[in-house]
């Protein structure tokens, strides 16, 4: 959102280099993995290396990934990291992530389908959970809530094997009061959020997407509410006025009111 950034993007030898270090200290006993915002190939097929090496070690490692490739605006679709890392997304990272969540467009660039229904959105799902995933997240989408338009739709789907080699799957919708602000940051947020509530609720998605989503409600609305207060009556804030209010929504994060519910589908 800001006007001006500096910084490294790291390579896979950087990364490698990283993972080198824990690796002689043996403290690379992991229960997560979250990775989202990347722009480099190598580094992406790095962190495929390194899951699955975690994995052999810890059959039980959950690899979330949020795969941070674009969105849509006023209804066109763009990418805002390089083409050449969809096919790595696709083919590499997906089939190792164990929960991914991708927004609509990520969602159709991942199937190569476009989704204008509920009921292609939920086959989109079906489609990324052949590719590996066991739970699928569409964080957020064009859909028509049934709310109204002031309404943004998430879809969630979590597929598990029974023991006797059956499978079911769990699908969700949840419906979101939209906040009139274009925040950064709120992707990472739910990516993050979702990690922990589905480490609480493992086998109870509608929990999990609810306490995540109301959790983001709390923070958005008291970011947008402290924003306005410092822009000031009749000016919009900048960027720096709505930076998330991450610390002040400690108590919110750790126990969410349950304001957003999610309907089992």
């Amino acid at each position: 959102g800001y006007a001006h950034w500096k910084g490294q993007v790291l390579n896979s030898d950087e990364l490698h280099e990283l993972y080198e270090g824990l690796k002689l200290n043996n403290v690379n006993q992991y229960d997560y993995v979250l990775t989202g915002y990347t722009r480099d190939t190598s580094f992406l097929a790095m962190v495929v290396d390194i899951v699955q090496e975690l994995k052999q070690q810890n059959s039980n490692l959950v690899y979330v990934c949020d795969p941070v490739m674009g969105d849509k605006w006023n209804g066109e679709g763009s990418m805002y990291v390089p083409k050449d890392l969809l096919p790595v997304y696709r083919d590499k990272v997906v089939p190792v992530a164990d929960i991914i969540t991708p927004n609509q467009f990520e969602a159709e660039l991942l199937t190569g389908r476009k989704i204008h229904t509920e009921k292609e959105a939920l086959e989109v799902m079906d489609m990324l959970h052949a590719m590996g995933p066991e739970t699928v997240v569409i964080t957020s989408s064009d859909l028509q809530a049934s709310l109204g338009n002031d309404y943004l739709i998430a879809l969630g789907s979590h597929r598990k094997t029974k023991a006797d080699g059956t499978k079911v799957t769990q699908r969700i919708r949840l419906e979101s009061p939209k906040v009139d602000a274009v925040f950064v940051g709120t992707g990472d947020l739910f990516a993050a959020m979702l990690l922990a509530w589905t480490h609480k609720h493992p086998n109870n998605l509608k929990v999990a997407c609810e306490k995540t989503v109301s959790a983001m409600q709390h923070v958005l609305q008291r970011t947008i509410k402290s924003a306005k207060a410092q822009a000031g009556e009749g000016n919009k804030p900048n960027s720096a006025q709505l930076e998330l209010r991450m610390v002040q929504s400690k108590k919110d994060i750790e126990n969410p009111e349950i304001i957003v519910k999610a309907t089992v589908l």
